[in-house]
């Protein structure tokens, strides 16, 4: 009696799983956003957030030297 108490418990827990894997309705599918054409847009330097930053490390005493300078996408308008 107690094995077959198991495997039938067992049984409903493996089909209830079962049942809840397959109920896939996209609820979470979101869109791709729309790519504009790449002719579009242009990098260029982020000269607002460049002078910022200097502006601060000279107030505070440091010395500082850019690696991979800030840059923006800038659509041609």
């Amino acid at each position: 009696m107690n094995a077959s108490l198991r495997i039938g418990v067992l049984s409903l827990s493996v089909l209830g799983l079962a049942a809840c894997a397959s109920t896939d309705n996209r609820s979470a599918y979101v869109e791709p956003a729309k790519v504009s054409n790449p002719g579009d847009v242009r990098i260029v330097r982020d000269e607002a957030y460049i002078d910022y930053v200097e502006r601060n490390a000279r107030r505070r005493g440091i010395h500082l030297q850019w690696v991979n300078v800030p840059t923006k996408r800038v659509t041609n308008e």
